[in-house]
């Protein structure tokens, strides 16, 4: 099998989905302290989107202004199911984007989150030739799309859209043998088409990052130094055919963290391989909510309900028993807001790409922290 991408490539990428906030706006300065550190040490991959609030605006200062263009790849993604209504509104997100970014071109451009539920918008709205036709113009180096759902359409859009040149796919140890999430599934019907692999979420969210205490002895008794989250990352970068596993880093000390181990980048040993399948088993007991925080859950509430938050706040009980926590931290989420607000509409249900049952575990969680 022959990938697109012919060449071995560094397989850090850096997610710019969750940028270090000071206040209220994302904190420049240590984004562009975390850019320098990611491209001393050899990286060059940034992720960007045009529905990640001032992502793009952001790492035009932090990185477009301050790097040669050919020193770094950028990707970004055009959304046809939100922040737009009409197929003028969501082709005129290609061209915002390039005006955020200022850089230009884009190395990787996407197709985004497709699910069972929206895939047709991109057909409906005619971006297949639109992205196309602006990979001729050179506006686009590379294209493909991201995917949020399960093998029987990631087979058929293979099938018919052959000319993509790779897929991003949620990817994590996790989620490997998961029934909804498909990632196993996922990962083998893109190799048979011989697409190469872009992995989002290798660390779930950050949930991969603190796992219950089990998993995180389980870790620790193999590599007391190895941060939960290197086993995560490791995990998928040790796949065939990955060009980047992304990692969305809010803070120069998870940079300092994924370098350490991603620099001289080591696959997963056979011992390591067994001590990630004692973990699955492990996470396979899992009473939390596989929530990533990825948000797009929150955009089009009525009720302006923090879904992740109260989801985080749910599993510090449901992960290690913190009851107190779990109702301390509920507490602070402003009334008219809580997990009893629900209306029941379900439009998050419809923009998950976890594909939770929202509303079921709102209730739980207005039971148990109300």
């Amino acid at each position: 099998m022959s990938d697109y991408f012919g060449k071995e490539t560094p397989k850090l990428g850096f997610g710019l989905m969750r940028l270090p906030k000071k206040g209220l706006h994302t904190d420049i300065k240590q984004v562009k302290t975390m850019v320098d550190m990611f491209i001393e040490a050899g990286f060059t991959y940034f992720d960007t989107a045009f529905v990640y609030g001032t992502s793009e605006q952001d790492i035009k200062k932090a990185l477009v202004e301050r790097y040669p263009r050919d020193s770094y790849t950028l990707a970004t993604k055009l959304n046809a199911f939100m922040m737009c209504h009409d197929e003028k509104s969501a082709k005129e997100q290609f061209y915002k984007s390039l005006e955020r970014t200022g850089a230009g071109y884009f190395d990787y451009y996407f197709m985004h989150a497709f699910m069972e539920n929206n895939y047709t918008k991109y057909d409906k709205y005619h971006i297949w030739d639109f992205v196309k036709e602006r990979k001729a113009e050179g506006l686009i180096k590379h294209f493909g799309f991201s995917f949020h759902a399960g093998p029987q359409l990631l087979n058929k859009l293979l099938t018919e859209h052959p000319e993509v040149d790779f897929v991003q796919l949620q990817i994590n140890y996790a989620d490997w043998n998961d029934r909804g999430i498909s990632s196993r599934a996922n990962y083998e019907v893109a190799r048979k088409h011989g697409k190469s692999i872009v992995v989002m979420e290798p660390v779930k969210g950050g949930k991969l990052a603190d796992p219950p205490k089990e998993v995180k002895k389980l870790f620790q008794s193999y590599a007391p130094d190895m941060s939960p989250a290197s086993w995560a990352i490791r995990f998928v970068a040790s796949l065939d055919g990955i060009i980047t596993v992304l990692s969305g880093m809010s803070s120069i000390a998870q940079m300092e963290d994924n370098l350490s181990y991603m620099k001289n980048f080591q696959p997963l040993n056979a011992e390591e391989q067994k001590i990630i399948r004692e973990a699955q088993k492990i996470l396979g007991k899992s009473a939390e909510i596989p929530c990533t925080a990825c948000h797009y859950c929150t955009d089009g509430c009525s009720k302006q309900i923090p879904i992740p938050d109260i989801f985080a706040a749910a599993n510090l009980q449901f992960g290690n028993g913190q009851t107190a926590q779990a109702k301390e931290r509920y507490a602070a989420i402003p009334e008219g807001h809580r997990a009893s607000d629900c209306i029941g509409c379900k439009q998050c249900e419809r923009a998950c790409p976890q594909h939770l049952k929202i509303t079921d575990f709102l209730k739980q969680c207005a039971e148990m922290l109300g």
